[in-house]
């Protein structure tokens, strides 16, 4: 309530005057929204989670899933309401019932366990962490020391690190480069963890050819194509937003990868779950705010947070494609034969 001095036959009087003070209160209304594309969701993801869909039809529920099948929060819910069981270790699967590992891949000692319990199993690994998977068993199996490039305690390193851990040193930093010892530097070889940033890490390779000049690495990168082109539109779209916000669970590495990439570009940045987690504070003074989305993360609530913008009254949403993706993966074996019984399509 503001107080107005009013003067009347020559008199001054003070009353109240109810104005409305909204206006100061009102939430931001940007200019433009501006979509990356690509954004969300990868072959891989698709593939993993299209299995859990598919073994809950043909078996119904309780369908066991070892650890989140892909890290999205939203995923992982949406699943656990039709009927799937999320379990740290296999142990947790009674005998005998169905369970599927995660997209991020599983060592061979998890294999051995759930044969020994006579567990059905459904490999979701993505087909790009296999192929770590291999090169990591050739190297250790022609005597090479490894070097992986990850984050400690992501699923994908230890199951990776799994493959061969008697040959395998992880590595986050270059300092960790610096620090490094092995028996012989004339038989070392890298691998990488798939959803990295792919700046950082061509900073660390490079650090291991200086201080290894014999070293080898996998014939192709490592870092799979949807964190690269993630990676490569996120920069594009940063350049042009004043904010980006990434649509992605905190436990999501590729999603976090993106914050960062944006961050060190200048642009300010937040990682979101979804559009109800946004803060008034980040959007003050931005014209532009940029939409991008990792690679587990579903599409419509990148569509959510659009119309929240739409909501506020900002008209102009556009998409910025930077590169085009028709990458599709094979569902597992287990699931294709499922589909064939059931004369139901099997390709993606």
């Amino acid at each position: 309530m503001l107080q107005l001095s009013l003067s009347e036959d020559g008199a001054t009087r003070t009353a109240p005057c109810f104005y409305d003070l909204q206006l100061s209160t009102m939430p931001a209304v940007p200019e433009k929204v501006l979509l990356a594309a690509p954004r969300g969701y990868c072959a891989g993801v698709d593939r993993a989670v299209q299995t859990v869909e598919h073994a809950l039809d043909h078996y119904g529920p309780p369908v066991y899933v070892r650890k989140e099948i892909v890290h999205n929060k939203h995923v992982v819910e949406q699943l656990r309401a039709r009927g799937a069981i999320f379990v740290d270790n296999a142990d947790e699967v009674p005998e005998g019932e169905t369970v599927v590992f995660s997209a991020h891949g599983v060592a061979p000692s998890v294999h051995a366990k759930a044969a020994e319990r006579k567990l059905k199993t459904i490999d979701a690994t993505c087909p790009l962490v296999t192929k770590v998977h291999v090169e990591a068993k050739k190297f250790a199996a022609d005597g090479y020391k490894i070097i992986l490039i990850g984050h400690a305690g992501h699923e994908e390193v230890e199951g990776t690190m799994g493959e061969a851990p008697d040959a395998m040193i992880l590595v986050e930093t270059i300092d960790d480069v610096a620090a490094l010892e092995v028996p012989d530097p004339e038989r070392v070889a890298f691998i990488s963890q798939t959803t990295l940033s792919v700046d950082e890490t061509s900073e660390i390779i490079t650090a291991l050819r200086g201080k290894f000049p014999k070293i080898v690495g996998p014939r192709t990168d490592d870092i799979c194509y949807a964190t690269t082109n993630r990676q490569a539109a996120v920069k594009e779209l940063a350049r042009e937003c004043d904010l980006v916000l990434v649509i992605g669970s905190k436990n999501s590495s590729n999603s976090n990868r993106l914050v960062d990439v944006t961050r060190d570009l200048g642009t300010d940045s937040y990682l979101i779950d979804n559009a109800s987690q946004v803060e008034e504070a980040w959007l003050e003074g931005k014209k532009v705010v940029g939409i991008t989305s990792g690679a587990s993360a579903p599409d419509e609530l990148v569509q959510n947070l659009v119309q929240l913008f739409r909501d506020r009254g900002t008209t102009d949403v556009g998409e910025l494609e930077v590169i085009q993706e028709n990458m599709r993966f094979m569902l597992p074996k287990e699931i294709r034969a499922v589909l064939s019984e059931n004369s139901l399509p099997v390709a993606q």
